[in-house]
């Protein structure tokens, strides 16, 4: 399963970098990903107030109250077997956010983070403060 995952991915991961990602609208907010935990690959907007999105680079919307899904992919540990705990799996989780005052021009970070099997996200200013966290998670 993890042979076919790393193919998969990296198809997908090309076809994202074929596409520019649009210039930042200053009319809009926008929201970067990032991920500090090692062996976590992959944070990519999912939904915006409900609908699904065509490009999980970003998220850029009007200002305002909004609900970002998230799909965070991080790696756990398999457990069991031969390797003991030096075998390693993938988690795929939806995480669900919201947030009441987003601003016209202004970049928030939304940052994926897990701690063994515990995943969340956390919306951070330009300042670096922290804005929200996650209200709900779904891991497959």
């Amino acid at each position: 399963m993890r042979q076919l995952l790393f193919p998969v991915a990296a198809l997908f991961l090309s076809a994202c970098t074929t596409t520019p990602v649009p210039p930042v609208d200053p009319q809009q907010a926008w929201v970067d990903f990032t991920t500090p935990t090692p062996g976590s690959k992959l944070v990519m907007a999912q939904r915006l107030d409900g609908q699904n999105l065509n490009d999980g680079r970003f998220f850029q919307f009007p200002p305002g109250h909004h609900e970002l899904m998230v799909r965070f992919d991080f790696e756990v540990p398999a457990g069991g077997g031969l390797g003991g705990l030096s075998q390693m799996m993938y988690r795929t989780c939806f995480m669900t956010l919201e947030y009441d005052h987003f601003q016209a021009g202004q970049r928030y970070v939304l940052e994926g983070r897990s701690l063994a099997f515990t995943p969340n996200i956390r919306l951070y200013d330009s300042a670096r403060q922290l804005l929200a966290e996650e209200r709900s998670v779904n891991c497959i």
